[in-house]
């Protein structure tokens, strides 16, 4: 960008106390529309069975779930409890003085009870194994989340739009998978993803609204971050094989990621942003480029591919074959 472009261009956080209004309609009508539940709603009650009968029966329906969606449960677990990271990244963006905080506290406290139910559930019904499960929260905590968007805001809104939306694939899709085996497992799930939904929602529309206010400078911090997202666990132990797991089981890989990107694309019609400076105008044709480069990216991943054999100390080192 030409120094003499910038003088016209408005501060972001100039943007963002403009936004102030908006979000708070927005949070109305987010309140209005969930019904907030908690973790002992989504948990059987024994009811008149005694909790070792109650235990007992959990167990025997959790048995059949398959290693690699438990391995994609832990994944989601673990991807929750990485929520200090983000209030934290929020925090520094919205300031502690503004109307924004209202929205982040909310936000921290509707994902919190995300990983709350998750976690009850492997404990109780004894899937996952529980001290690996535990070893792994304290290293990705420990080593923290700091991404290259974490200085601007614009980046922020983009991300959490992109990362929610892949979060509420990776629930549903999990819970579509194990209900096969345990459907009150696929329940909690669905009211995680359908959380999801709603902050997606949010992050996106607040995003629409930065377009209006100053399309180059957000068309700018897109290009940045749409052609790839590393989730939050991406510095957990294993990973990279966990991910390739959660691919090879139909949950969340490229392809998924690919339609993500195509459906922000279309809600916040890049293609039909106009007056746009020079930046902003190279901008717009890098993010309607994007599709085109992950569809070769997804094609390339799955024609590589070849049938491998996984263990992991998460489901007590069994070794399963996955396609």
């Amino acid at each position: 960008m030409n120094p003499h472009e910038t003088e016209s261009l408005p501060s972001k956080i100039e943007v963002l106390a403009d936004l102030e209004n908006f979000v708070g309609e927005l949070m109305h009508q987010h309140e209005a529309k969930r019904t907030l539940w908690f973790p002992s709603d989504l948990l059987d009650d024994p009811g008149e069975a005694t909790l070792d009968e109650h235990l007992n029966a959990l167990r025997a329906r959790a048995m059949g779930i398959p290693d690699p969606a438990r391995v994609a449960l832990a994944l989601n677990l673990l991807t929750e409890e990485g929520l200090p990271h983000f209030h934290r990244l929020l925090a520094v963006h919205f300031g502690d003085n503004t109307f924004w905080r209202l929205w982040n506290n909310l936000w921290t406290g509707e994902e919190d009870r995300h990983g709350v139910v998750i976690h009850d559930y492997c404990r109780e019904s004894r899937i996952i194994n529980a001290k690996t499960l535990e070893t792994m929260q304290f290293a990705y905590l420990r080593a923290g989340f700091h991404p290259q968007w974490d200085y601007d805001p614009y980046r922020v809104f983009v991300y959490t739009t992109l990362q929610e939306r892949a979060t509420q694939v990776s629930h549903f899709n999990t819970g579509k998978v194990a209900g096969q085996y345990e459907p009150q497992l696929e329940y909690i799930l669905t009211q995680i993803a359908a959380d999801e939904a709603r902050h997606y929602a949010f992050y996106r529309q607040v995003f629409a609204e930065v377009l209006k206010r100053d399309p180059d400078q957000a068309l700018e911090s897109a290009a940045k971050i749409m052609p790839s997202i590393d989730m939050p666990g991406v510095a957990m132990p294993n990973f990279r094989e966990i991910s390739d797991v959660v691919r090879r089981i139909g949950i969340y890989g490229p392809r998924e990621y690919l339609k993500i990107v195509e459906d922000q694309i279309k809600f916040w019609r890049i293609e039909t942003i106009t007056g746009l400076k020079e930046a902003g105008a190279k901008a717009q044709e890098k993010i309607l480029d994007i599709p085109r480069r992950l569809t070769k990216i997804a094609d390339y991943v799955e024609s590589r591919s070849t049938a491998k054999t996984f263990s992991f100390e998460l489901v007590f080192n069994r070794e399963f074959a996955m396609e």
